[in-house]
């Protein structure tokens, strides 16, 4: 495997698979002797993050979307 001359190399999808690595999953690498490990970093979850979990499923109004936006857009054109 080379390096790309941006510095890039590509994850074989075997080991990515195996580690769950997936677009956009945060990774650091650390350095050991003459040997570099990438790992995935524990990603600390934003207040809004936290917030909307926090709400998941606590509805208590059984209407759809649609049924929730046609309310808020009530007299707009």
């Amino acid at each position: 495997m080379k390096i790309t001359s941006k510095g890039q190399v590509t994850i074989p999808v075997e080991i990515r698979e195996r580690l769950g690595l997936t677009s956009n999953t945060e990774v650091e690498f650390e350095v050991i002797g003459d040997a570099v490990y990438l790992k995935k970093t524990k990603v600390k979850p934003t207040p809004g993050k936290t917030l909307i979990e926090m709400m998941r499923g606590k509805a208590t109004v059984k209407m759809t979307t649609n049924e929730i936006m046609a309310l808020t857009r009530q007299g707009q054109v």
